[in-house]
C-alpha cells in the first residue's frame, strides 16, 4: 500500500512539474521567455528614444533603465545583434530597420494604451504608465491598430507625447523645460514626464496637464511660480524640470491671465462655453459633454447652495448642479466678452 501511495505521489508531483503548458516547469520557462523579451524590447525602446533626440545610447544607460549589471547588458546587446535588431556603426549602437519597426510598435502601443486608459476607463492617472508598460509587450500589431481605430486614431497621448504611426519615425521632443521659460511669455505645456512616478503624482495632484497655457510669473533657485488654468502654481525646480513647454507666439500673457472658468461665474451673469480644460478627461469629460457643456452653449447661474458649493447652472434648457472643482474644468467667455 505504501509503495502504491508513493508511486501515485511521484506521478502527481511529476505531473504538476512537467505537465505541458500548465506545469510548473513550462510556466517557469514561459515566464522567463517573457521576461527576456520585455528586457529586449525595453532596450530597443530606449535606443529609439535616444536616437530621436540626437543622443547616443550607451550600455550604462540601458543598464540603469533595466536595472542590470553592464556585463548582462552587453550580453543582451550581443543577443539583439545576432537577432538582427541592432548594429554598431562607427562604434555607435544603432537600430536596424527590423529593430526600429519593433521599437516603434512598442512605443506606439504604449501611448495608445495610455490614451485608452485616460479616455475609456476610470483608472487613476498615476497608474496609466505602469499598466501601459505591461500591455505594450502583449499586443500584436493587429491588436494595436484595432485599438487605434477604436480611439479614433489619436495623434498624442495624455502626457502630450506624439503617437507615431506604423510607418513614420519617432520625432524629437520640441519642448523645453519649464525652468527655462522666460517670465511673462505665454507658453503651452507640451509634455509632462511620467517618470519617476513620485514626481509625476505630485504634478497630477497640482492639476497640471498637457495642453494647458502657462505664464511664468517669477523664478529663482528655490522655486518657480507660474499661472495655469486660472490658478497660480508654485513648484520646486526639480519638479518643474519634468514639464516641457513650447512658446505660443500668437498668444499674450494677458490672454492667459484672462481665461475664465465656470466656477468664477456669479449670479446674474451669463456666459458661453469655450471648451473643457485639458485636465478634464475620461468619464468626467464625457459626462460634462453629455450634460450640454459643449463649445457654444450658453449658460447662467441658476442657484447657489447655502454653503456656496455646489452651484446650479442653466444650460440648454436644463438645470445642472456642479461642484466647484467640476465647474473649474469648463472654460467660458462671459457675455460681454462673447459679444
Amino acid at each position: 500500500m505504501d509503495l502504491w501511495l508513493t508511486i501515485v505521489l511521484v506521478l502527481l508531483t511529476g505531473g504538476l512539474i512537467f505537465w505541458p503548458r500548465h506545469g510548473v516547469l513550462p510556466r517557469w520557462r514561459e515566464a522567463r521567455r517573457l521576461a527576456d523579451r520585455v528586457r529586449r524590447e525595453d532596450a530597443l525602446k530606449h535606443i529609439l528614444k535616444r536616437e530621436a533626440n540626437g543622443q547616443a545610447p550607451s550600455v550604462e544607460g540601458i543598464a540603469g533603465l533595466l536595472q542590470l549589471k553592464p556585463n548582462a547588458v552587453a550580453a543582451l546587446i550581443a543577443q539583439m545583434e545576432r537577432g538582427g535588431l541592432v548594429t554598431y556603426l562607427g562604434g555607435q549602437l544603432r537600430l536596424t530597420p527590423t529593430g526600429r519597426e519593433l521599437a516603434l510598435h512598442i512605443v506606439r502601443t504604449h501611448r495608445l494604451w495610455e490614451s485608452y486608459l485616460a479616455d475609456q476607463t476610470g483608472i487613476a492617472e498615476v497608474d496609466w504608465h505602469r499598466q501601459a508598460d505591461r500591455q505594450e509587450h502583449l499586443l500584436t500589431t493587429q491588436e494595436t491598430e484595432a485599438l487605434a481605430a477604436r480611439l479614433g486614431h489619436p495623434t498624442r497621448d495624455p502626457h502630450g507625447d506624439e503617437i507615431p504611426t506604423r510607418t513614420e519615425d519617432l520625432r524629437a521632443s520640441s519642448g523645453s523645460s519649464l525652468n527655462a521659460a522666460t517670465p511673462g511669455e505665454a507658453m503651452r505645456i507640451e509634455h509632462i514626464e511620467d517618470e519617476p512616478s513620485t514626481v509625476y503624482s505630485q504634478l497630477v495632484a497640482a492639476g497640471l496637464r498637457a495642453g494647458m497655457k502657462v505664464v511664468v510669473i517669477e523664478k529663482d533657485a528655490q522655486r518657480i511660480r507660474f499661472w495655469a488654468d486660472g490658478n497660480a502654481h508654485v513648484l520646486a525646480p526639480s519638479l518643474a524640470h519634468n514639464i516641457e513647454v513650447v512658446p505660443q507666439p500668437d498668444l499674450k500673457a494677458d490672454d492667459v491671465y484672462a481665461e475664465r472658468f465656470l466656477s468664477q461665474l456669479k449670479p446674474g451673469e451669463r456666459a458661453r462655453v469655450l471648451g473643457l480644460s485639458p485636465a478634464c478627461r475620461g468619464a468626467e469629460r464625457r459626462r460634462l459633454l453629455d450634460l450640454g457643456f459643449v463649445p457654444g452653449s450658453e449658460l447662467e447661474v441658476e442657484m447657489v447652495s447655502p454653503g456656496g458649493d455646489p452651484t446650479a447652472y442653466r444650460v440648454r434648457g436644463s438645470v445642472i448642479a456642479l461642484r466647484r472643482d467640476q465647474a473649474n474644468l469648463i472654460r467660458i467667455a462671459p457675455e460681454e466678452a462673447a459679444a
